[in-house]
């Protein structure tokens, strides 16, 4: 039983949480989804088994895994092939890459492999079958790869500063999940135990190539890897524009992801008291994010300013965790943060959820949406005024004639299906804009407002252009963090603010921005290892290299 009514403390308002600004500087937590699949994995005493490897020595051909999670076994097939350096690229409109791979339901039998074989390093241009859950490529770090395949030929260990710097032998460019391009749709797996979550099939599929990378690198370089720098490295990503409307098109997860991460940092500020054990991990846990900024460099020089100011101003603050008050400690310590930058009250919300799994694991469970939005109409368009008024003061307040609020556009490639993001005053295309652009649909709909009440119904039959201002109005009224609060089509949007945002959730460190669209990320780094998946393990929350 808990010591303590968990509701207390208030949440923090929308306004607050659901700026760029503040979404751009999310760190991981235990509710990221990648954390939650390799807790479970660890709560089943999970054992990932090798049933296929056919390997040259230099490490091209094809392996297969199996994997038991809740009830149902899913292999991991992975092509590994020999690709020229003139053709490794991360873009989206690359068509070759160093491995390709594919979660299958099920046991894969030689058939299935060779039929994966076939049309996995196709990718979208490949044919699927509907045990395919997932599909995903990568390309080698090559320094990395080389390096250490070089350390282990010499019966050494691999540079931990390198290890430390770079974080992954194999980084990937794509995980595709929920039916694109004929796998498997979600609706298949959406019940089942272990993969039920949000993302999960693609986070078992993320440690499986985690897994394979490592086997696939001892195996070139004819060596064992030492399992504390092994567990160091984990799987690069380098994710574009195209996921940051994901955010915008499902104001229902977003609002699902946000309440959970809130509502748990809630539960934990409403303490009324810290055990002896707490303490000690509390002082643990700051030390360790001391370690993991001191080891987190990034080259974009504007981004590195953010962590070098972020890491004095937390070396500066872990003086708090030595003197904390008796009564209501976890509040003092957010007191504490109250005046600090964004980014360090994040990294303490982090933390703060970290100590108290026993307030925060049960939040998981209702991070999907499996039912879709569920919203009152409005009754008439005076309703639909105050509600206006209520939630979107934020969206009234830009004056969208100005070429600077209204200057970006986004659309989809009509060549990659991809989204993008176009200057409404420089390129052309923007009849073809898609509708992200919800703060001034919302402010087009209330000047459009007539001055006497009318049924919505009525209102939209003349306006039939507002219909989609009118249901995300309903939304925000039902789901208050479903709306990111911030103009997005504004000269100054960041979409990098975004994608940080969607990544801490998926349990992305080590963020590497390389402009204001597109950034590489580390997942899994700290992770224990296959042989390693035992609930004691569960802690890798922001990892350090011992120096």
């Amino acid at each position: 039983m808990k010591d303590h009514v968990p509701y207390t403390e208030p949440l923090r308002p929308p306004e607050t949480v659901m700026r760029l600004a503040r979404m751009g500087q999310m760190m991981p937590t235990r509710l990221s989804f990648l954390r939650v699949l390799v807790r479970r994995l660890c709560a089943e005493h999970a054992t990932i088994r090798r049933i296929h490897w056919k390997m040259s020595a230099d490490g091209h051909g094809q392996a297969a895994y199996a994997v038991d999670l809740g009830g149902h076994t899913y292999s991991l097939v992975a092509i590994s092939n020999d690709l020229p350096a003139d053709q490794r690229s991360d873009r989206v409109i690359a068509t070759a890459w160093d491995a390709a791979f594919v979660l299958f339901d099920g046991i894969a039998t030689p058939t299935d492999i060779a039929r994966i074989a076939e049309q996995a390093p196709k990718q979208e241009a490949g044919r699927f079958s509907p045990r395919d859950l997932v599909l995903s490529r990568a390309n080698k770090s090559v320094r990395m790869w080389e390096a250490t395949v070089a350390a282990l030929r010499t019966g050494q260990q691999p540079e931990s500063g390198m290890i430390r710097d770079i974080g992954y032998l194999m980084r990937t460019t794509a995980v595709y999940g929920n039916g694109k391009f004929g796998i498997a749709d979600r609706t298949l797996i959406a019940d089942r135990p272990g993969l039920e979550g949000p993302f999960a099939a693609e986070m078992l599929t993320v440690y499986l190539i985690r897994h394979f990378t490592l086997d696939l690198v001892q195996h070139v370089g004819g060596g064992t890897l030492d399992p504390d720098l092994a567990r160091h490295i984990g799987i690069g990503n380098a994710t574009g524009l195209g996921m940051a409307p994901f955010l915008v098109n499902h104001p229902v997860l977003l609002n699902n992801w946000i309440q959970a991460r809130e509502t748990a940092l809630a539960r934990v500020l409403a303490r009324e008291t810290m055990t002896k054990a707490q303490a000690l991990r509390i002082k643990t846990l700051a030390q360790r994010a001391q370690k993991h900024l001191a080891d987190w460099h990034v080259p974009a020089e504007d981004h590195d300013n953010v962590l070098r100011r972020l890491e004095e101003d937390w070396a500066i603050f872990l003086m708090h965790f030595d003197a904390l008050p008796g009564h209501r400690p976890f509040a003092a310590l957010w007191e504490a943060a109250r005046d600090e930058m964004a980014s360090l009250q994040e990294l303490l919300a982090a933390l703060l959820i970290e100590v108290c799994p026993e307030d925060v694991d049960d939040l998981v469970d209702g991070m999907g949406d499996r039912f879709g939005p569920l919203i009152v109409p409005f009754a008439d368009t005076d309703v639909l005024r105050a509600a206006i008024k209520a939630d979107w003061a934020w969206a009234l307040a830009h004056d969208y004639e100005d070429t600077e609020q209204c200057r970006r556009f986004w659309y989809v490639s009509e060549a990659k299906l991809e989204p993008r993001l176009g200057d409404r005053f420089a390129e052309p295309g923007a009849e073809l804009e898609t509708p992200l652009d919800i703060a001034r649909r919302v402010a087009r709909l209330h000047a459009d407002l007539p001055d006497r009440a009318q049924p919505v119904s009525e209102f939209t039959a003349h306006h039939p252009d507002h219909a989609h201002a009118i249901n995300r109005v309903a939304l925000l009224s039902r789901y208050p963090y479903a709306e990111i609060r911030d103009n997005l089509i504004a000269a100054t949007c960041r979409p990098i603010d975004m994608l940080r945002c969607k990544l801490s959730f998926f349990g992305a460190t080590k963020f590497d921005p390389k402009s204001d669209l597109w950034t590489r990320i580390t997942l899994a780094q700290g992770a224990p290892l296959g042989d390693e998946l035992r609930p004691e393990m569960d802690d890798w929350w922001l990892p350090a290299m011992e120096r």
